[in-house]
Formats: structure tokens, C-alpha cells, sequence
């Protein structure tokens, strides 16, 4: 066998890499996402889902006429909804664990994994992912991997190895050739065995208790110069390079010479900004980020570009609600008008409405977006579609993320965790701040938030200045109180899960479970 030295290797796969680039960046989003709906309705048409809602009928129609009559004969759905009238009938308790066994439902065959969800304040969800999706996800991580590549000639990625900041990675069988886990476990388990020698951490680690895996995860990083990647969630991906530093004893860049890029994605990285750059503060490793979900890859950044790209490629078919027309509980109003990509507008925040490979259909996910052009279909994520809208002021995820970021811009950084919620007996906002360091009072903080909301959104503004809502409260928690909050009544930390920024129960559980905080 002739072993091939590395950077010898290194000149077909980088041009493999420009030649998959210039491919995806002169793809035309709106003629994919014409052909894609009648693909996925005519693989659908035999299966209950497709049967119910007259697909066989609609498959061979030109596309407006397909699409006027999926709209007409298929209703938007919650996952409640898709639950109650096509998983839960499949599901078997027998005392011992469920059984789930999907054939023919919403997508032919039979779904063998289902992603658990890592949620905010809901309860764990089961959504159907097939193989179809995960060929889906491989050929997005590819695109975006090429296109890095491509605009970076020299770049050492290839031939070193990604630290995936993933869940937990056990699964739990839901029947014969049935398995449900984190999506980052399934994406592990089905990998091509030739990347296994370039993923960390591997096991025993990988399926260590949290704060054990982040210990560990520290450490390799610090002894193994191959690990060029980081990818996971942004306040994760902190917590582990402040141990690093801590460990280094030394400025990270210095410690972490070859760490080149960081993906991140779940959540906006706009309130981490400050202690990013703190971190490393003259240049360091370059940032992308995606839009990843348990349902469907969304969008994600090509290098060299400001914001995300939506990436309609992937198996699946988007529609979008104006932020505008869904009630309070983020549920689209009985008339609103739902439009297909053709149709979105710069500027407007839209929820996002999914049609899957994995046989999801008009599946309203929870997140909302807003588009910063229609040439490209660059995105912006603007964060769940929850609200802080008990006193009708409809403050949005992002509203408040930006409040943060501003907030820690003028603290260097000192907030590393947040949440925010009614406190409906005293007609105001409640924000929870975690932090590391000594903070302002309390009052100084709270004008600052409130000042920032009052700009940012001018229905709040409004019902400020005329007293139909209070002064908003702050807490100041150490920041490990958060996070043993997040683990014990949550029964979620690290990996792929995030703090709820928005969370309506923090009149609740939540606060009683700090009243115990120890101000800083």
C-alpha cells in the first residue's frame, strides 16, 4: 500500500471543495424550492398522511396549481397536532418504555430515528428523522465545509480533526430497528466510518456526565493540536475556552494556536460577543454560523459573508407567517397569510413553516427569522416565536438578546447567562442575570434594560411611558446558580441544549427554586 503524504492529498480534495462551492453558490433557491414541494408530494402520495390529504391528485400538476391546492387541502400543524393524530396512535407503552413504529404515516417506509429534542420550556419531543434527512444534513455540512475551503486557500482543516460539542450520545430503542436520542447522537451513530478518526471527543468521554465531558473536552484541546474546530452552542463553547484558559494559565490565543474555526449555532451569539472578544482580543479563529434543528438544516453562512444564507436545498420545502399575524402563544391567527420563499420581503420577521423528508408537513418549528435580502437569501435568526406579551407588548427574543449585548458591551461582558419573564402581579418584566464578577445595583441595570426595550420596540415604549407596564425587576445570580438550575429542574446542561431566554415560567418554579439567589 503507497500511504500518500498529506498535503499531497490535500490538492484533489481542495478542489473537489471549489468545485462543490462554485456549484452551490450559483444554485437558484426559488427554482430548487419549485421542483422540491412536487418531489416530496409525489414521494408522499401512498402514505396515510398523503392519502388523507389528496397528494395523488396533486402530484403531476404544474407547480402554482400544486402548491394552491397543498395549501388548500393541507392545514398548518403544531407538533401537538401532528402527535394527536399521527405519532400517538403508533404508540405503544407496555410498562417497561414506549414503542414507536411509524411505517407509511407522514413518509413511506419506516422511520428509524427519532430526535428528542433539547426544547426551551416544553416538554421533550419525538420528530421523525429519516435517512433521507440525514443525507440531507451530510450534503448541507459539506456545502458549507467547500465554501469555507474555497474562500480560505490557507486553511489547515483538512487532515485535523472537530470537536462536536454534542448531547448526550446514548440512544433508547423504540422497537426493531427504531432509535431516539439527541440529534447529535444519531448524526454520530450514522457517521461514514472514514470521519470517525477526525471527530473528539470519543469514548469514553463522549458519553460522560456534562461537567466531566467539558473537563475532558478542556484538557484534549490543550494536548492535541490536530482539533483546528469547534462546533456547538455559543455559551458552551465559552464555557469550555474559559477552562482552557484557566488550565493554559495563559491569554487562549497562546494556548490554542491552531484552533482556526468555531461553528456555532441554537442561539444568537450577539449577547457572547464581548467575552468572545475578550477572549481573543488581537484576532484568533473565525466564525461561522448555521441554523441547524432537529426537523431540517435551515441556513447557514458562507465564509467572507455577513449573516446567514437560507439553504432551501436540503429536502425541504419553507413557508412563513408574518411575525405579525401569530397570537401570544406564537400560534399563526386563523386568517393569517402563510407565503412561499417567492413571496418574503427584506426587513420582515417571518415564523418558519417546514414541509421535510422526514415527512413533516406545513410543520410550524418555532423559529422566526428575518431576511436581510432576496438575492441571496441572506438571514438573520431572531429567536423563538415566544414573546413577552402578557401585558400585549409583544418583545421579541431577539429584542431582548440585543438589550444583553448592549448590556454587556458596557461591562465587558459580564452577563453570561439570562432569562427574562412576566411578573404578572406587579405588571412588569422580570430578568434573571447570571454572572462571574461583581455586577452594578441592581436599579442601574434595570434602567439600562429598560431604556434598550423601550428603543428597540415601540410597543413597549409606548406602554411604558404610560404606566400599563412597571419598571422592570432584575436579579443578580452567580452564574452557576443558572445553570444548576438548568440540570436539576430542567434536567438539561450542556451539549445541544440552551437557557430559555424568554421563559413564561419564571413567575413560577423558576423563581421559587432561586429564592435562595445570592446577590452579587
Amino acid at each position: 500500500m503507497i500511504n500518500f503524504p498529506v498535503s499531497l492529498l490535500n490538492l484533489p480534495l481542495r478542489a473537489a471543495a471549489d468545485i462543490r462551492a462554485r456549484r452551490f453558490l450559483a444554485r437558484d433557491p426559488l427554482a430548487v424550492q419549485r421542483e422540491l414541494l412536487p418531489m416530496l408530494v409525489k414521494r408522499a402520495g401512498q402514505t396515510r398522511f398523503g392519502q388523507d390529504h389528496g397528494f395523488s391528485r396533486l402530484a403531476g400538476l404544474p407547480f402554482d396549481q400544486l402548491y394552491q391546492g397543498f395549501r388548500q387541502q393541507v392545514p398548518l400543524r403544531s407538533y401537538r397536532q401532528f402527535w394527536d393524530q399521527y405519532f400517538a396512535p403508533q404508540l405503544q407503552d407496555n410498562g417497561s418504555g414506549i414503542r414507536l413504529e411509524l411505517r407509511n404515516q407522514t413518509w413511506p417506509g419506516l422511520i428509524p430515528f427519532f430526535c428528542e429534542t433539547s426544547g426551551t420550556t416544553a416538554p421533550t419531543k419525538y420528530i421523525p428523522f429519516t435517512r433521507e434527512m440525514f443525507a440531507a444534513n451530510r450534503r448541507a455540512a459539506l456545502d458549507m465545509l467547500a465554501c469555507y475551503l474555497a474562500a480560505e486557500p490557507d486553511s489547515r482543516l483538512l487532515g485535523s480533526s472537530i470537536l462536536y460539542m454534542a448531547g448526550p450520545t446514548s440512544l433508547t430503542s423504540l422497537g426493531p430497528g427504531i432509535w431516539s436520542g439527541d440529534m447529535s447522537a444519531i448524526t454520530l451513530r450514522e457517521r461514514p466510518s472514514w470521519l470517525t478518526p477526525f471527530v473528539e471527543p470519543k469514548e469514553p468521554l463522549s458519553s460522560a456526565p456534562w461537567e466531566e465531558r467539558l473537563e475532558g473536552m478542556a484538557q484534549m484541546l490543550l494536548r492535541n493540536p490536530k482539533v483546528r474546530v469547534i462546533s456547538g452552542v455559543p455559551p458552551w463553547i465559552l464555557l469550555l475556552l474559559q477552562r482552557v484558559e484557566q488550565l493554559a494559565g495563559r491569554p487562549l490565543r497562546q494556548a490554542l494556536p491552531q484552533l482556526e474555526l468555531i461553528i456555532h449555532g441554537g442561539t444568537s451569539l450577539a449577547p457572547y460577543a464581548e467575552e468572545f472578544r475578550r477572549l481573543f482580543p488581537s484576532g484568533g479563529p473565525r466564525f461561522l454560523e448555521l441554523l441547524p434543528s432537529s426537523e431540517a438544516m435551515m441556513g447557514f453562512q458562507v465564509q467572507g459573508e455577513d449573516g446567514m444564507r437560507l439553504t432551501p436545498y436540503y429536502g425541504t420545502f419553507f413557508e412563513f407567517v408574518p411575525i405579525a399575524q401569530l397570537d401570544e402563544s406564537g400560534s399563526p391567527l386563523p386568517d393569517a397569510q402563510v407565503i412561499p420563499l417567492e413571496q418574503v420581503v427584506v426587513g420582515e420577521r417571518y415564523a418558519v413553516i417546514l414541509s421535510t423528508c422526514a415527512g413533516l408537513w406545513r410543520y410550524q418549528i418555532g423559529d422566526t427569522l428575518r431576511f436581510l435580502d432576496t438575492e441571496q437569501y441572506r438571514i438573520q435568526f431572531t429567536g423563538r416565536d415566544r414573546f413577552l406579551d402578557r401585558f400585549e407588548e409583544k418583545v421579541t427574543q431577539g429584542e431582548v438578546e440585543a438589550a444583553v449585548a448592549a448590556l454587556n458591551q458596557q461591562l465587558g461582558s459580564a452577563v453570561c447567562e439570562f432569562m427574562v419573564g412576566p411578573d404578572i402581579a406587579n405588571r412588569r418584566h422580570r430578568w434573571v442575570l447570571a454572572s462571574r464578577a461583581a455586577l452594578p445595583d441592581q436599579p442601574a441595570i434595570a434602567t439600562f434594560l429598560d431604556h434598550q426595550l423601550s428603543q428597540a420596540n415601540a410597543d413597549y415604549g409606548t406602554f411604558r411611558s404610560q404606566g400599563r407596564i412597571n419598571p422592570p425587576e432584575v436579579l443578580l445570580v452567580e452564574e452557576q446558580l443558572i445553570y444548576d438550575w438548568s440540570r436539576e429542574v430542567r434536567g438539561k446542561l450542556g451539549g445541544q441544549s440552551k437557557i430559555p431566554h424568554i421563559d413564561p415560567t419564571l413567575t413560577g418554579e423558576l423563581v421559587a427554586s432561586l429564592n435562595d439567589y445570592r446577590p452579587l
